[in-house]
């Protein structure tokens, strides 16, 4: 059967990836094709329709800035579904795109999964209408979600968070403390781990103030962990604050550091499993910041806080985002033992709410269960 993956995002092409290694095992005549990044490229051997290098726009401004290249991917995306007639359209995530092309999708009879729910809890409830009428099923992957949607009759499954499987998957190749030192030119020293994003603006707005704080903790070695969506230019001004970067290595990291100055998003969820206190930090345009404060209703940025439903882990965001206040609360996460260990204990609870492992084997055997039906009826 056929399968079309839809990914703009570095999560979205590890989860996609991870779920795509499922289908295979359910179907071994499973043919994909993609937009998506180098996980799914390797594990396809196919290059993608296009590459997340270059769909991953942040921002209400940035989306502005390049909105002729948005209109050409939605071309060339289209067409390439249309040439390959999946049984099966996976959109994960990235919903500034995916919600349009589920509109598109069902226009043209193609039937939709959505995997990763838009936060259309944290937005005007009014979009749920558009997931709901356009898109088959949904699959959710935090616990809420799930109540959320049934409240509006749609078709939703809790299949549990992916990252737990791309831990476990990942936690036997980790490098050992020497190894991860020696192979990278560290010190002994503790490690901060600082990871500003993948994305340029990302670099652009917060990598500076982060790597500043390094100055307040001559005790301690502050590495940083790149992405290879951008090119390593773009970490040489690391090289005056002595500062190392790594690539690839970011769980290696996360499981050797004492504590993370980290930014919004996946990588604060990946720290509390990996139970390493962090300070979650976000900082943006101005003018984007003020138009997200009037669509979005939420009470916390980061994951760890979303899930649990409560500060359990400090925000720093816009203004808060500064060298004084980062290096505040790190002192409190590395020298306050009551302070750590109430986080370290959160983290553990969050854990148990996600569903434990075999979210992605979960998710593949709904998708296989859709596009055998669509082939059955033609």
């Amino acid at each position: 059967m056929k399968y079309y993956f839809l990914v703009g995002e570095p999560s979205g092409d590890l989860h996609a990836s991870n779920c795509m290694k499922e289908i295979i095992n359910i179907d071994s005549n499973a043919e994909f094709a993609f937009t998506g990044g180098d996980l799914m490229q390797n594990l396809t051997k196919k290059k993608p329709a296009i590459h997340i290098n270059q769909m991953a726009f942040m921002g209400f401004i940035r989306v502005l800035q390049n909105i002729f290249t948005i209109k050409k991917n939605f071309k060339i995306v289209k067409q390439d579904i249309l040439n390959f007639k999946p049984d099966v359209l996976v959109l994960v995530d990235y919903p500034g795109f995916n919600l349009r092309m589920a509109k598109w999708a069902f226009k043209n009879k193609i039937k939709v999964d959505y995997y990763i729910s838009p936060t259309v809890w944290a937005w005007k409830e009014g979009r749920v209408e558009i997931i709901k009428k356009y898109t088959n099923k949904l699959f959710v992957i935090l616990p809420f979600e799930e109540a959320f949607y049934q409240k509006h009759q749609h078709k939703v499954y809790f299949v549990g968070h992916p990252l737990i499987d791309a831990i476990e998957q990942k936690k036997p190749l980790l490098k050992n403390k020497t190894q991860f030192i020696n192979e990278n030119g560290l010190t002994q020293q503790p490690i901060i781990a600082v990871l500003p994003g993948s994305r340029l603006q990302e670099i652009e707005y917060m990598m500076d103030i982060m790597i500043k704080v390094a100055g307040n903790f001559k005790d301690f070695q502050f590495v940083v962990g790149g992405s290879t969506n951008l090119p390593e230019s773009y970490y040489n001004k690391l090289k005056d604050y002595n500062i190392k970067v790594v690539f690839n290595q970011t769980y290696d990291l996360m499981s050797h550091a004492e504590a993370g100055i980290i930014k919004s998003g996946t990588s604060t969820l990946e720290c509390a499993l990996f139970k390493l206190p962090q300070v979650i930090c976000y900082k943006s345009g101005a003018l984007s910041i003020r138009i997200a404060k009037l669509l979005v209703d939420i009470k916390y940025i980061g994951l760890p806080n979303i899930i649990m439903d409560k500060p359990l882990v400090k925000e720093l965001i816009q203004n808060d985002f500064n060298v004084k206040n980062i290096t505040d609360e790190l002192n409190k996460l590395l020298r306050d033992n009551d302070y750590r260990n109430n986080i370290i204990n959160g983290y553990t609870q969050l854990s148990d709410q996600l569903g434990g492992i075999g979210a992605s084997k979960r998710l593949a055997e709904e998708i296989v269960k859709d596009a055998k039906t669509t082939k059955q009826g033609e």
